[in-house]
C-alpha cells in the first residue's frame, strides 16, 4: 500500500487522494501504523513531485560558452544527431549537424565538451523532454575540445566501446546494433525497420536492459563473489550492480532491476529475506520518491509490470498448465510477463502482439545466452583480435536467430481486431486448463 500511496502522491499531488489510499490501507491492514506510513510516504511523494516539476523550467537562457557534460550517448536523428548536455545543473537537448555533429558523434555519457551556442525554451514535445529532466533546447554553433568523465563513466565507456567494436568487426551493421542492444541496452544504432519488427513481434523488451541482464552479470561474477566473506561479497555485489547500471546509462528499466537486486542482496546478508513482490514494491516506492518523473516513464512501467506478472502469475501458472516442465515454465513466464504489460502496452502503443507468445518462447532463451556470453566474449575479442570471429561466432548466431524471429513474427502478426480475438481465446484456454487441472489434481494425488 505504501507503493500505491507514493505513486498516487507523485501522480496527483493531492492530499485527498493520498488520504483515500491511506484509508484503504487501514481497512485492509487494520493497523494505525500502516495509515501513518502511507500518509507520510504519499505526502512525501506529492512534495517531491511538486519540487521536480518546478525545476523542469530553465533558470538560464541565452548565449553560453564553456564546458557541458554529455548526458547519455548521442543518438542518430535523421541526418543529424541528438545530444543531451548538462550546463550549470540544467539539461538541454541539442540537435546538431555538420561540423558539430562530426565532433560529437563519438562522445559518450559523462564526458565534457567545450561548446558555444544559445540556450532557449523548448518549443515542441515539452512534456516528453521534461520527463527526461530536460528543461530546454541548446543550439550549438561550435563544439571544441573534450575531457574524460569520472572514473566510473570512463570504465563503463571503455567497455561499451570494446563491445561495440567487437560486434562491428564480426557482424553486419544490423546484427551488431542488435547485439549491443541485447547485452547493454545500446539500441541507438538500430534501424527503424528493426525497431518496428521488434515492437510488432512483442520482443522490444529484449533490447531494454532488465533484471535478466543483471542476473546474468552477477552469475558471470559468481565464481569470484563466492570466495569473499559475506559483507565483502555484499559490498562487491552492490558495486558491480552500480557499475552495470552506469554501463547501461541508468535507463529506467535498469534502475528498477538494479535497485531491486541491491535490496535483495541487502536483505539476504541481513538474514531477512523478503518476497519478490515486497522487494518490487519497495523498489518502486524508493525510485519514485527519488525521481518522481519515473511515474510517467513508459519503460519503467513496462519493466515493473513485466516483473510483477512474472513474480505473481508465472509460478502458479507453471504448476497448473499441462505438459512437460521444460515447456510449462517458459510458457508461464511469457504469459505472466504479457499480462503484466497489457495495460501500458495498450495505452501507449495501442497494441499487444498476439505473435509475442511464440516469438518470446523462441527468442528469449537464445537472447539470454547472448546476454550471458556477450560481455566476456566481446571483451576477449577486443584483446584477442585474431580469433575475434571465432569468439563472437556463438553471439553472432544467437543474434541472427533473435532478429529472424522478430522479422518473421512481425510479418505474420494479424490485425489488431484479430489479435484481440486471439488474446481472448488464449485467456479462455488458460482458464479452462487451470480449472481442469484443479478438478483433476485431487484424483491424481490419491496414492494407489
Amino acid at each position: 500500500m505504501m507503493m500505491l500511496a507514493a505513486v498516487v502522491g507523485v501522480w496527483t499531488r493531492s492530499p485527498a487522494a493520498v488520504g483515500a489510499v491511506a484509508g484503504a490501507a487501514i481497512v485492509v491492514g487494520r493497523r494505525p501504523a500502516v495509515l501513518i506510513a502511507c500518509l507520510l510516504v504519499g505526502l512525501a511523494g506529492g512534495w517531491r513531485s511538486q519540487v521536480t516539476w518546478q525545476a523542469a523550467s530553465p533558470r538560464h537562457i541565452g548565449d553560453y560558452s564553456g564546458w557541458a557534460t554529455v548526458i547519455g550517448d548521442p543518438a542518430q536523428y535523421g541526418s543529424g544527431l541528438r545530444v543531451t548536455v548538462e550546463i550549470d545543473g540544467e539539461r538541454f537537448d541539442a540537435w546538431v549537424y555538420g561540423s558539430p555533429r562530426r565532433r560529437l558523434v563519438d562522445r559518450q555519457a559523462g564526458e565534457m565538451v567545450y561548446v558555444q551556442g544559445r540556450r532557449r525554451l523548448m518549443v515542441s514535445h515539452v512534456r516528453r523532454a521534461q520527463i527526461r529532466h530536460v528543461v530546454g533546447q541548446f543550439d550549438i554553433d561550435v563544439a571544441g575540445d573534450w575531457l574524460d568523465g569520472s572514473p566510473l563513466y570512463r570504465t563503463s565507456s571503455r567497455v561499451r566501446t570494446a563491445l561495440r567494436g567487437a560486434a562491428e568487426a564480426t557482424m553486419d551493421p544490423d546484427d551488431s546494433a542488435l547485439f549491443t542492444g541485447l547485452v547493454i541496452g545500446d539500441d541507438a544504432r538500430e534501424s527503424p525497420e528493426m525497431i518496428e519488427a521488434f515492437r510488432s513481434s512483442g520482443l522490444s523488451h529484449l533490447t531494454a536492459v532488465s533484471g535478466e541482464n543483471v542476473v546474468f552479470v552477477l552469475a558471470a561474477a559468481s565464481p569470484l563473489l563466492r570466495r569473499m566473506r559475506p559483507w565483502w561479497r555484499w559490498a562487491a555485489t552492490l558495486s558491480l550492480i552500480g557499475w552495470f547500471m552506469a554501463l547501461t546509462r541508468f535507463e529506467p528499466s535498469v534502475l528498477r532491476a538494479g535497485v531491486m537486486a541491491m535490496l535483495g542482496c541487502s536483505s539476504f546478508v541481513l538474514g531477512r529475506q523478503q518476497s519478490v513482490a515486497r522487494l518490487l514494491a519497495w523498489t518502486v516506492t524508493i525510485l519514485v520518491l527519488v525521481d518522481p518523473m519515473l511515474v510517467w516513464s513508459v519503460g519503467f512501467w513496462l519493466s515493473t509490470g513485466a516483473t510483477a506478472g512474472v513474480c505473481l502469475l508465472a509460478p502458479p501458472l507453471a504448476e497448473r498448465l499441462p505438459g512437460p516442465r521444460w515447456l510449462r515454465a517458459p510458457l508461464a513466464v511469457t504469459l505472466g510477463a504479457q499480462a503484466g504489460v497489457v495495460i501500458p502496452s495498450w495505452l501507449v502503443f495501442h497494441r499487444l502482439p498476439l505473435v509475442s507468445l511464440p516469438a518470446n518462447l523462441l527468442a528469449v532463451p537464445v537472447a539470454g545466452f547472448v546476454m550471458l556470453f556477450g560481455i566476456p566474449a566481446g571483451l576477449a575479442s577486443a584483446v584477442l583480435t585474431p580469433i575475434a570471429p571465432l569468439l563472437m561466432a556463438p553471439c553472432a548466431a544467437g543474434t541472427r536467430w533473435v532478429a529472424t524471429v522478430a522479422y518473421l513474427g512481425s510479418g505474420v502478426e494479424p490485425s489488431p481486431r484479430i489479435a484481440a480475438v486471439g488474446w481472448l481465446a488464449v485467456v479462455a484456454m488458460v482458464c479452462a486448463l487451470v480449472i481442469r487441472y484443479r478438478w483433476r489434481r485431487p484424483l491424481d494425488d490419491v496414492p494407489i
